[in-house]
Order: C-alpha cells, then sequence, then structure tokens
C-alpha cells in the first residue's frame, strides 16, 4: 500500500494516537472507571456533556448496545450543531448558560458528570464543572492536555476543565484539531478528537462493566433489540431509569 495515500497517513496517525493512550491513559481510564462503577453500585447516574462535535461523543455511549442503562447524555439543541455557525458558538460562551443547562437535568450528589471539551477553555463546559462541584457530583474531563495548555482560559475564573476536574482524560489531538499535511495544501486536515474519544469512551464503558462484574454487581447494560430477548430486556432497563434519565 503506498503509504503517502492520505487514507493511509490518517489512519496511521490515528493508530499511534490510539496505541498512545494505551500505554499513557490506562492509569486515569483505571480512576475514571472506579469512580463510575462507585457512583452506579450506589444508585448514581453518569451524566455525560458536550458542546458542538463533542456533544456527539456525549451521544456516542447513551442509549446504545453495549452501553451502560444509567448514562445520562446532556443533549442541548443550543450547543448542539444544528444551525451551528449561528447558535452553537455563540451559546457556548455564554457563561450563566452552564447553570441553566445543569438546572434543566436531575443529578444527585453522588453522580458522576464527564464532560468532553477537547480544548478545555470555552465557558459553557467550565461553568458546567464548577456547578457539578457545588453540587457534589465528582467530574471527569475528555480534554486534550496540549491543545487545552496551548489557549488562554476564557471563564470569568480563569480555569480551564483540567482545573477543576477529579479525573482528566487525554485525547491527544493537536492545536486546531486537523493534524494531517498534505502536499500543496495550506492547512492541515483530518481531525482526531471525536475518533479517539470514542474509543476512550467505549474502552471506559467495558471497564467499567468489568469493575462491576468482578465486584459481583450485575452492570446494566443496553442489549441490541436484534438480538433474542433484547427488547424485554431493556424494557425492564427503561421502567427504573426512564425517571432519571431524562432524554429516554
Amino acid at each position: 500500500m503506498d503509504d503517502k495515500k492520505g487514507f493511509a497517513l490518517y489512519l496511521g496517525k490515528i493508530q499511534d494516537m490510539i496505541d498512545d493512550v494505551r500505554e499513557k491513559q490506562a492509569p486515569n481510564v483505571l480512576r475514571a472507571a472506579e469512580m463510575i462503577a462507585v457512583s452506579l453500585e450506589q444508585g448514581g447516574i453518569l451524566h455525560v456533556f458536550g458542546t458542538s462535535h463533542s456533544q456527539l461523543l456525549a451521544q456516542e455511549i447513551f442509549y446504545r448496545a453495549g452501553c451502560l442503562v444509567p448514562t445520562n447524555a446532556m443533549i442541548e439543541p443550543t450547543l448542539g450543531l444544528r444551525k451551528a455557525s449561528e447558535n452553537c458558538y455563540w451559546y457556548e460562551r455564554q457563561e450563566a448558560y452552564g447553570k441553566v443547562v445543569l438546572d434543566s437535568y436531575q443529578t444527585e450528589p453522588g453522580d458522576v458528570l464527564l464532560i468532553i471539551s477537547t480544548s478545555g477553555r470555552n465557558e459553557v463546559p467550565v461553568e458546567v464543572a464548577l456547578q457539578a462541584k457545588k453540587r457534589g457530583l465528582k467530574v471527569i474531563a475528555l480534554v486534550s492536555l496540549s491543545y487545552c495548555a496551548s489557549v488562554e482560559a476564557r471563564h470569568s475564573s480563569g480555569q480551564k476543565l483540567p482545573d477543576i476536574a477529579d479525573v482528566v482524560l487525554d485525547n491527544g489531538a493537536v492545536l486546531g484539531e486537523a493534524a494531517i499535511e498534505l502536499e500543496g495544501i495550506p492547512y492541515k486536515v483530518g481531525a482526531t478528537s471525536g475518533v479517539i474519544g470514542a474509543a476512550i469512551l467505549q474502552a471506559l464503558v467495558v471497564q467499567v462493566v468489568e469493575t462491576l462484574a468482578e465486584r459481583d454487581v450485575e452492570p446494566p447494560v443496553w442489549v441490541s433489540i436484534n438480538l433474542p430477548g433484547g427488547t424485554e430486556i431493556n424494557a425492564k432497563y427503561l421502567e427504573r431509569y426512564k425517571g432519571r434519565v431524562k432524554h429516554l
């Protein structure tokens, strides 16, 4: 295969980044998994929040076969990609909106909130983290530490997401997101935070499930409706969690 082909360059970069995650992020993934497992064992909920493309990652592990049932994706249309150029980036920088977001979801002390923000700098993700800590939640951040270190904080507190989180998971994305240089193209192409972020999140879910199983706690996991008994199993989970998971 011609390794100068763009697709091969990109896949090679992604493989290198995944290898780096496996080598360097294991301790923090294990810490995060332990935190989530303890919360779920005590009846807690895993909340997941992101804005813009990070909102897609919040949905990556929500209401999906093979993922944890007590996962509450905080899906705010104004912070998503609907009319992205008009709404998303404006709302993401309205600091007070972070409290509005958290107020619209049922959270309890002991729950865990996983916040995804590659830059870790914008007002709403930081404010959501601060509000969560005030309410007794543990906070896990999924960011790019190198990206975050290269930019200034926008929140009035002067803090960025890693300053607040109990555990930080690093997706390794470069400043500006795109990672591949092509001859004759003035700017890099090929975003990486989504692919690596999804891999980290799915690996984290698997680790939480294993941790619970090792403690003889039956992990609540969605089953595909295309498998025998899946619909019936999921119906029981829906009855149990619908009151606490807003978008079920």
